[in-house]
């Protein structure tokens, strides 16, 4: 299985405790965020993970050196973004060109802490015969992706503001909050391209209308967290540490 985790971003929100290391390698209980995403990855199957860098970039490049040997089956290939920044859509288009064969890609980001099942994920995804799966919740949230009775993407809200984006029109739309798992096809990808950088969400719609992008709801018996903030990663620390 094809996949990638994203763990470029800047950590600004998880400040201070960015200030000295990438967000991927702060820690919760001695164990980098990355560690989490990769044991989910490949507990999924995965067998190849491209993880792109920019913040502390030597720093991951060093921590996958050091520990690659606990995965022995897996392998690891760093997609560097030092000179830019790239964005999760960038970023995507960009590590296109380490992914050996032609299948689909499941991504995660290191700053969401989850159990979430990679592998049945990836399998409904293949089954679907769908271009692009993303797992959602129904969660509280400013910013709502939009769907139609047969799960397809048709647009995205935010509820504070009151913005709509509707590429695709349809009726009888549901509202639900995008978990940062996805499951894309190659194809779609390179249609992402040139390289440059822009969100991920931005490129599932404006392609809403061209491609079959759907969602799975991740279900209420995984846990889901996002730690991309100083408090949101104590949260996560505390229910890790409840159910030990």
């Amino acid at each position: 299985m094809n996949a990638m985790i994203f763990a470029a971003g800047l950590g600004t929100r998880l400040a201070p405790l960015t200030n000295t290391r990438p967000k991927a390698l702060v820690e919760i209980d001695d164990k980098p965020l990355l560690r989490y995403a990769i044991e989910n990855f490949v507990a999924g199957g995965a067998t190849r993970i491209v993880i792109n860098v920019h913040h502390f970039a030597e720093q991951i490049k060093e921590y996958i050196a050091d520990n690659k040997y606990i995965w022995p089956r897996v392998e690891f290939v760093i997609s560097d973004e030092s000179e830019l920044l790239l964005d999760t859509g960038g970023g995507l288009a960009n590590a296109l060109q380490y992914f050996a064969n032609d299948g689909p890609i499941a991504i995660g980001n290191a700053d969401v802490l989850s159990n979430a099942p990679i592998g049945k994920l990836y399998a409904e995804h293949v089954k679907s015969g769908r271009d692009a799966t993303l797992v959602t919740r129904k969660r509280n949230s400013t910013r709502q992706l939009l769907f139609d009775e047969h799960n397809r993407l048709c647009g995205w809200t935010n509820k504070t503001t009151g913005e709509v984006k509707m590429p695709r029109k349809a009726d009888n739309l549901h509202e639900s909050a995008f978990c940062g798992f996805h499951v894309i096809n190659q194809s779609v990808v390179r249609d992402m391209l040139p390289i440059r950088p822009f969100p991920i969400i931005d490129a599932y719609l404006c392609r809403a209308a061209k491609f079959d992008i759907g969602e799975i709801d991740l279900g209420a018996e995984y846990y889901w967290y996002d730690v991309g903030t100083v408090e949101k990663l104590q949260i996560a620390t505390e229910f890790l540490n409840s159910n030990r």
